[in-house]
């Protein structure tokens, strides 16, 4: 059984929502940030933490894409053109989605107040809409990002969605890009995800 360190309403949520598509068994030990449990295996005390035997994986698009790695699912084989586009759309979630809301976070709560800049918020949430109207440029036909496959890169995508709702970000309500939102959150392992993370609150 795999152990994820890290409380759930994090970016622990990837990895549990990836584990649930995946129907591999988990268990969360809801630990904050900076936490001693957190430190122990991470010495920058970030979550989550991925326990596989005895050894600690950390940063969660490592931890995801060991896991679909390892049971050679949702993702395309290294080396591969395929495997290439998709390590691009999971790249541009992490640059362009959560490096807006990631910067805002630091600046609402994250950080000491006295060095927060409250008015880059707004700078952000432009990053935000402008990586938006790449991703509907970017989509193609099929239901996902890489078409009619289920990736990796969809988790982090959809996973930046619901943190976006968090942070009072604007999504759109029609369109493309409504739609795949849409069509992520209907996933089955998704709403066992989401009913574990809230059963955890």
């Amino acid at each position: 059984m795999y152990k994820i360190v890290g409380f759930p309403r994090t970016r622990s949520m990837r990895v549990m929502w990836l584990l649930e598509e995946l129907g591999e068994a988990y268990e969360v030990d809801p630990a904050m940030p900076q936490s001693d449990a957190a430190r122990a295996l991470n010495p920058s005390g970030k979550v989550p933490i991925l326990v596989d035997g005895d050894s600690a994986i950390t940063e969660s698009v490592a931890i995801c894409t060991y896991l679909a790695d390892k049971h050679g699912q949702f993702t395309f084989p290294a080396g591969t053109l395929e495997r290439a586009r998709q390590d691009s759309f999971t790249q541009f979630g992490v640059d362009v989605l959560e490096g807006a809301l990631w910067t805002a976070a630091k600046n609402t709560f994250i950080l000491p107040e006295e060095i927060r800049v409250p008015a880059v918020k707004d700078v952000c949430r432009m990053e935000f809409q402008r990586g938006l109207e790449v991703l509907e440029q970017r989509l193609g036909a099929g239901p996902y990002v890489m078409g009619e496959t289920f990736t990796i890169a969809d988790i982090i995508i959809g996973h930046c969605s619901g943190w976006a709702v968090f942070a009072k970000f604007d999504l759109p309500k029609e369109g493309p890009v409504h739609e795949y939102l849409k069509r992520l959150r209907e996933r089955p392992a998704f709403k066992s995800m989401m009913a574990k993370v809230e059963a955890a609150q």
